[in-house]
């Protein structure tokens, strides 16, 4: 039986140069009072301002909220969700980049239902719907903007942590390639590896079949729909993350990073991520680097532990990329060496030791790992504390060679 297809969106998805002129009308459409959540530099902006008058002319009040930290500590999710609850709002506007769409989520989660916002850590706690939400992206990465998941940093649990519900799906996307135009080279690359991590994760999740009359997980695995959306973006990121770093003028590389961050996050709303991003919780909580820059640089080691069990995805992936092997196995293996190439490229640290994890770590970090859960069952290896310490040895490293390649999962599906 073939794993099935499912896809939770938001009801309006706007793309393209000139979407953001869209915001206006589709904010009044939920009422009268809202609360943005919007970088702080964003906020500062024209193109901001702009968009904020043309939507107190539709006699909506609007009150901006742009006081909070990159990567969100949950303190400061507690703090700004008091503020916004305060002005009553109809509707929560996320305007920015994953920090503030997250913020935004969860906002509108603690506004419609009691904190702290640790009760609904996890899958499908979150027992009813939430504030209205609009999205607007200014950052090609996350696609939170499509997404049921919001992160936070919580320094008691050591690791981030992810909340995954469809109730914190927004219900308006508003995607508009000209907002990252002026994104830092910095910037472009941490979020574009993430969105890129996003696209391979999603179609070399484990596939698995679902019991129809059980309540599905958030994360279903891979699947024919997701793998389709995968595919796609991982063929527009690829090639457009390099030059969208190293010329952030490059129209072209801009769409096809914004458009590739969108698809990707419908791709891994539905499948899900894994063992890049498990990894990646307690490494950005312990070394407070961005959530981007570690899941790109974990990646390649990730993929690698995974090119034997995952070989039929990765050789499509290659593919989309103009790249052709003598089998599906050296195909799997050039898609592995272009990801560590792209990420090169852009600028990312090789290794662990890079970003000041010491070898003391590993065992903790595994560790912690081990406890995402959704996201390590996700895996199309089978996981255990071992195999994690051999990704996160190769990865301190910075040599993927040392990687054995993993079992596949007794009970993937063909797609």
């Amino acid at each position: 039986m073939s794993p099935i297809g499912l896809q939770r969106l938001p009801g309006d998805i706007l793309f393209g140069r000139g979407a953001l002129a869209s915001l206006a009308q589709t904010v009044a459409a939920f009422g009268r009072r809202a609360v943005v959540a919007a970088d702080p530099f964003i906020a500062a902006t024209p193109i901001f301002a702009t968009a904020m008058a043309d939507v107190a002319r539709l006699d909506v009040d609007v009150t901006v909220l742009s006081a909070f930290e990159p990567e969100l500590p949950v303190d400061t999710v507690h703090r700004i969700a008091g503020e916004a609850a305060a002005v009553h709002p109809d509707v929560v506007v996320g305007f920015g980049g994953g920090s503030a769409l997250d913020l935004a989520k969860t906002v509108a989660l603690l506004i419609a239902h009691p904190g702290p916002l640790s009760r609904y850590y996890g899958e499908n706690r979150v027992p009813g719907p939430v504030l209205p939400l609009v999205a607007v992206p200014t950052t090609a990465g996350t696609g939170s903007e499509v997404t049921p998941v919001a992160v936070v940093a919580d320094p008691e649990r050591e690791l981030k942590v992810g909340i995954a519900d469809p109730h914190l799906i927004p219900r308006a996307a508003i995607v508009d390639p000209d907002l990252s135009s002026t994104t830092p080279a910095g910037v472009t690359a941490h979020a574009g590896a993430d969105a890129l991590a996003h696209a391979l994760e999603s179609v070399t999740a484990r596939s698995r079949t679902h019991v129809l009359d059980e309540h599905l997980p958030v994360f279903i695995g891979r699947n024919r729909l997701s793998t389709m959306l995968g595919l796609e973006a991982a063929r527009a990121i690829g090639p457009a993350l390099p030059s969208a770093v190293e010329d952030g003028s490059d129209r072209r590389a801009r769409d096809d990073m914004a458009w590739g961050s969108l698809i990707a996050g419908m791709a891994f709303g539905s499948a899900g991520t894994h063992l890049a991003h498990a990894l990646q919780y307690p490494i950005g909580a312990m070394t407070h680097t961005p959530h981007g820059l570690g899941t790109g640089l974990l990646a390649p080691y990730v993929l690698q532990a995974c090119v034997v069990a995952a070989r039929e995805p990765l050789a499509l992936i290659a593919a989309g990329w103009g790249l052709t092997g003598a089998d599906d196995a050296s195909s799997a293996q050039a898609a592995v060496e272009r990801v560590a190439e792209i990420m090169d490229r852009s600028g990312l640290p090789v290794s662990l030791a890079d970003i000041g994890v010491v070898r003391s770590d590993l065992g903790r970090i595994a560790d912690l790992a081990m406890g995402v859960t959704r996201l390590v069952d996700n895996s199309p290896i089978r996981v255990d504390r071992d195999v994690l310490l051999g990704i996160l040895d190769a990865a301190f490293t910075g040599d993927r060679s040392l990687i054995p390649a993993g079992t596949s999962s007794d009970d993937q599906e063909s797609i």
